[in-house]
């Protein structure tokens, strides 16, 4: 970063040592220091502009420019019949589901009518005893009256003149009359309340009344005699119903208590709580039970909240372009985009290499926006370049001319033809006095990048980052590109972006960087990127000063993540943060289902062959923590790919942040170092590696470490015996001596013959024997070497068969220490 402007990047690099641990200061000068720490979740994301079906409806089968290469026309006529014959099990598929939901609907219906059947019936019976409870009763009050009659009627006969005996009787039965009137009263009262004798005892086939209900029909009693409204319609809901669905969540769903849900399964014959989880067959018999309507889902629905939106055409505004610049490592990727900002970037890079990417907004002298994406050429940086070509409009292809065309070269063509984007060839580095430009222009002819000096369509420039020559024609080129293609947004809309890197900031937590391509991304707004959701809690763009809104094609920091995301992960703006969360769950629980079935899907045999295989393979463990999450990926990259057969490195553990006690209490049960890249352990992390020995090394430069874990692996490869040959010896004579046994009388022809040298015995060409020599002779002292053309005698080490014209092959053994290519 320049001195003088006072300008900050976007913050990807994370160099320095920074604290661990964040300390918290509470009331009454209380503190509390909490130590930041997070856990790496892989996914794997598909990826945008993926491949175009190859079917039949993909192109001509006899046209062969519309046919893969090397298929022929019977291969083609069997791929085309496959396809048919997928299509036809496909409608013969959905017609036996058909049926299947044909059946199961006619079996609801049964059972439905059944159902009701036995209600009517219940009904029918209970209305049949009330009446005959009714007649009975009628029929005990007519007898009561008639043997009362009497009574009446005889006193008045006895005594006529007398007035009190007449009054009596009437009195008498009105009272009767009164208390048989109160009786009913509290009857009716009564009838409708819930004993514990009752509640026991259950109805006979119905569903028995709860306490609250029975409230709610004495309330409903009580408006009613007070002349209010007591009808109340009962509210039909759609239940979005999935595959399977717990008890509790059905009866949240359709608003009805979870008593009830659990009484009306019982009263299906399923004895259930309201912790378990039913089928959604069942649940739909309950659903529709209950008088509601049945919504069938499946668990990906939950992301259909975030399906692509098709903008209106007048809705859409003019955007700026997103330029991505590629290129080979050292190529002059950073300083061509420095000399553009005319900032300091490239000191800002360990090593000048460019270990993020770097997002950037640039205005031209004509006023025009133009964002740029600078990506690492390192080899090691593959997949990050590979998600900068999938959110880039333009590329511009930086070539050195004193380099000409490279292998990370030839990867960003093939990134840029993948990612169906045009091309623009900057010729770095033309002030140089080996630059040959021409060369350059010839070398990208053999990937057909065709320059229109070369009669082709990608447009070429000749620039220099030190000197700033053609810099504006390089804009004028990206200017006019972005014009033919008329790239357009519409900036009123949800925002949807790309995270072009991640990584865990102490003190400000996951931080995202993320380039908005369609809609406006605002302070506050409810987001869920991959795995993880949040809520902007900041936007900061590359100049370091905080925004309140960011429209299309503009990188920005986002603030408010609950997690890491993984680079390349979409970010879309939701309406609420429970469909955030539902999302980002749903995500995290699918991943982590095909990783167990990744696992699951291994059978024993290939358990037991890949057991056999990794017997003679010697593992180096490491743990790598870097800075940001495309480092980290770049880093397990790389380590993949070091080894050969006996020697492989082995990533126990990948993450963001800070090492922690947990990174060191891994390391120390795995015997394994721990690699630093940007990071640093904090006080009670280095403290814990003291004491328990764990090797901690911190790096800047990704291809340092790499080096630096090669060498390790090498150091695991056993030593390669090379055999140095050093002379050649006939065998002329053989002789008996006593007490040494035969002793072969030679004439030394090439080299050297020494004691301490291993000896092979050769007898037409064929090795009969190999070992040592017991003795050496010239003459009769023992020597320690006889030259050549000089006569010996030699005798083997345990061995008497030898014969005149045999050959004797003399040599050195020495250890060369291996090392991985």
């Amino acid at each position: 970063m320049s001195d003088s402007d006072g300008k900050k990047t976007l913050g990807l690099r994370g160099g320095g040592s920074r604290p661990g641990n964040v300390k918290q200061s509470f009331s009454h000068g209380r503190t509390k220091n909490v130590v930041v720490e997070t856990k790496r979740k892989r996914v794997v994301v598909p990826k945008p502009g993926g491949q175009k079906p190859t079917g039949p409806g993909a192109g001509p089968v006899g046209d062969p420019s519309k046919r893969p290469a090397g298929i022929t026309d019977a291969e083609m006529d069997r791929r085309l019949k496959a396809v048919q014959a997928a299509k036809a099990r496909e409608a013969e598929e959905a017609a036996a589901r058909d049926a299947e939901e044909k059946a199961r609907a006619e079996e609801r219906e049964r059972r439905r009518a059944e159902i009701e059947e036995k209600e009517r019936e219940e009904r029918e019976r209970e209305e049949a005893l009330k009446a005959k409870a009714e007649e009975e009763a009628q029929k005990a009050r007519e007898a009561a009256a008639a043997a009362a009659a009497p009574a009446v009627v005889e006193p008045t006969r006895a005594a006529p003149n007398k007035s009190a005996p007449q009054q009596t009787p009437r009195k008498t039965d009105r009272d009767r009359e009164d208390t048989n009137k109160k009786n009913q009263r509290d009857d009716s009262r009564r009838s409708g309340k819930l004993t514990v004798n009752q509640a026991l005892r259950g109805g006979e086939g119905g569903r028995q009344r709860s306490m609250a209900q029975m409230k709610r029909k004495q309330e409903r009693a009580r408006q009613k005699a007070m002349g209010g409204n007591v009808e109340r319609e009962k509210v039909v809901r759609n239940v979005n119903l999935p595959e399977a669905i717990v008890v509790s969540e059905l009866a949240q769903r359709m608003s009805e208590k979870v008593s009830e849900v659990v009484k009306a399964l019982m009263n299906n014959g399923m004895m259930v709580t309201q912790t378990q989880t039913i089928d959604a067959d069942t649940a739909e018999l309950i659903i529709e039970e209950f008088g509601h309507k049945v919504v069938r889902v499946s668990d990906a629905d939950v992301e259909n909240v975030i399906q692509e939106v098709e903008d209106d055409e007048g809705d859409l505004q003019g955007r700026p372009p997103v330029i991505t610049i590629m290129g080979h490592v050292d190529h002059g990727k950073t300083s061509l985009l420095d000399a553009i900002r005319n900032a300091r970037v490239v000191a800002g890079e360990a090593g000048g290499i460019t270990q993020h990417i770097g997002a950037y907004q640039v205005t031209t002298e004509g006023g025009q926006v133009l964002s740029f994406l600078d990506t690492p050429g390192h080899a090691a940086f593959t997949s990050m370049r590979s998600r900068g070509a999938q959110v880039t409009d333009i590329v511009v292809l930086v070539v050195a001319a004193d380099d000409a065309v490279m292998p990370q070269t030839i990867e960003a063509i093939n990134h840029a033809k993948a990612a169906k984007v045009p091309m623009i060839v900057a010729i770095n580095k033309c002030d140089k006095p080996a630059a040959d430009p021409d060369k350059v222009r010839t070398d990208l002819l053999q990937h057909e990048v065709i320059v229109e000096k070369m009669s082709g369509e990608v447009q070429d420039v000749e620039v220099s980052a030190t000197t700033g020559q053609g810099l504006d024609e390089l804009l004028e080129a990206i200017a006019l590109q972005a014009e033919i293609l008329e790239l357009k947004a519409n900036p009123d809309r949800a925002a949807v972006g790309a995270v072009i890197e991640a990584q865990l900031d102490v003190g400000r937590g996951p931080v995202a960087t993320v380039l908005v391509q369609n809609g406006t991304l605002r302070q506050g707004d409810i987001f869920v990127v991959g795995e993880q959701y949040g809520k902007v809690r900041a936007l900061v763009n590359d100049q370091g000063d905080r925004v309140k809104e960011a429209g299309p094609s503009v990188p920005v920091e986002v603030l408010g993540l609950n997690g890491t995301p993984e680079a390349g992960d979409v970010l879309n703006v939701t309406e609420t943060e429970a469909q955030a969360r539902e999302i980002a769950e749903y995500r995290e629980k699918a991943a982590k289902d095909k990783r167990a079935a990744a696992g699951a899907a291994t059978t024993l045999e290939q358990l037991m062959a890949n057991a056999k295989a990794d017997e003679d393979v010697n593992e180096l463990p490491i743990l790598v923590k870097a800075d940001v999450q495309g480092s980290a990926e770049a880093i397990v990259q790389a380590m993949e790919k070091i080894g050969n057969d006996e020697v492989r490195v082995r990533v126990l553990h990948s993450g963001v942040g800070a090492i922690t006690d947990t990174d060191v209490g891994l390391a120390e049960a795995s015997g394994a170092p721990i690699m630093g890249f940007n990071v640093r352990a904090n006080a009670s992390a280095r403290n814990s590696a003291n004491q328990k020995g764990v090797e901690i090394r911190y790096y800047s430069v990704i291809y340092d470490l790499v080096d630096d874990v090669k060498a390790a692996a090498s150091g695991l490869l056993s030593n390669e015996i090379k055999e140095n040959f050093i002379g050649y010896a006939n065998i002329k004579e053989v002789f008996k001596v006593t007490g040494v046994g035969k002793v072969a009388g030679c004439l030394v022809t090439e080299g050297v013959a020494r004691r301490s040298a291993g000896v092979r015995l050769l007898r037409d060409n064929v090795v009969i024997h190999e070992g040592t020599l017991k003795t050496l002779k010239r003459f009769k002292d023992e020597v320690a070497e006889v030259q050549s053309g000089q006569e010996c005698g030699m005798a083997f080490e345990n061995y008497d068969d030898i014969r005149p014209d045999d050959v004797i092959e003399i040599f050195t053994r020495e250890e060369v220490t291996r090392t991985l290519d």
